[in-house]
């Protein structure tokens, strides 16, 4: 049996509401999924955005992502702000920059490479601010 998990979610009253956040917690949860796979597609902002529909629509759904054994604990982590561990900072970083490097070979176009560099360098800076979570 699934372990329910203590944050205090709000589901919405009205089904037509709690049918739309699950399927777009669901649509947002394959986008995340997507997103491990993709270098320039964000995996944890897609699982958040998905905690958030099912925090409105399905407590089951929500305690499905928290508890999750490939992603639930990422996310509890990142929810308490606790960050993400070395070792996820490391790999994030270098399937990154790969990804972007085989998309700069990929094109010809000068506009692409400014673009690339700046996605690379956000999402960077992004993932080196996050707090080391040393478990």
């Amino acid at each position: 049996m699934q372990e329910r998990v203590q944050t205090p979610i709000n589901i919405s009253q009205r089904p037509i509401v709690r049918w739309t956040l699950m399927f777009a917690g669901t649509v947002l949860v394959g986008i995340g999924i997507l997103g491990i796979f993709l270098p320039l597609l964000p995996t944890t902002v897609f699982f958040l955005m998905a905690a958030w529909c099912y925090a409105r629509s399905s407590q089951r759904f929500y305690d499905w992502l928290h508890t999750n054994k490939y992603f639930g604990t990422y996310l509890k982590n990142y929810r308490d702000r606790k960050g993400i561990t070395l070792s996820s900072k490391i790999s994030t970083l270098v399937i990154l920059w790969c990804g972007i490097a085989y998309s700069v070979f990929a094109t010809d176009a000068i506009a692409i490479y400014a673009v690339l560099a700046a996605v690379a360098i956000g999402v960077s800076i992004h993932i080196l601010r996050l707090p080391t979570h040393r478990p």
